[in-house]
């Protein structure tokens, strides 16, 4: 949604409900005492260490490590591709587009990866669209 910098964290708290909500009333007052903004990357922060452990974290990191086409099709590829690069901040925004677009290169199979990857796109839909 298209929600001012400023605004995400109320907006997005608004929507917790039950324990996740007495979670955040507590962290947020833990938070504010030890002086911290509390922004939109600090609340993404704590959210994702309560509820997002490390433990999975890791497991979805050796997913997208070692994700390949194999005998997917180039979409099904795709699609798996984004389910999981969605849980690293690094391929994120426009300074992780080109990374983002390596890794997925680099998973292709052998014929499609020949073909694409001379032509230098470091725009991910636009990569996914040619392949």
């Amino acid at each position: 949604m298209a929600c001012p910098e400023g605004k995400k964290v109320a907006f997005g708290t608004y929507t917790l409900v039950e324990e996740v909500e007495y979670w955040w009333e507590n962290t947020h007052q833990c938070l504010e005492a030890e002086g911290q903004d509390v922004t939109w990357d600090v609340f993404k922060r704590v959210f994702l260490e309560k509820y997002f452990p490390k433990d999975v974290r890791n497991k979805k990191e050796m997913e997208i490590l070692e994700l390949k086409q194999g005998n997917m099709t180039v979409a099904k590829y795709a699609t798996k591709f984004e389910e999981l690069v969605r849980y690293f901040p690094h391929y994120q925004g426009r300074d992780g587009e080109s990374s983002k677009c390596v890794k997925f290169l680099n998973g292709l199979g052998p014929e499609v990866k020949q073909v694409v990857n001379y032509q230098g796109v470091r725009q991910f839909p636009l990569l996914v669209n040619m392949c």
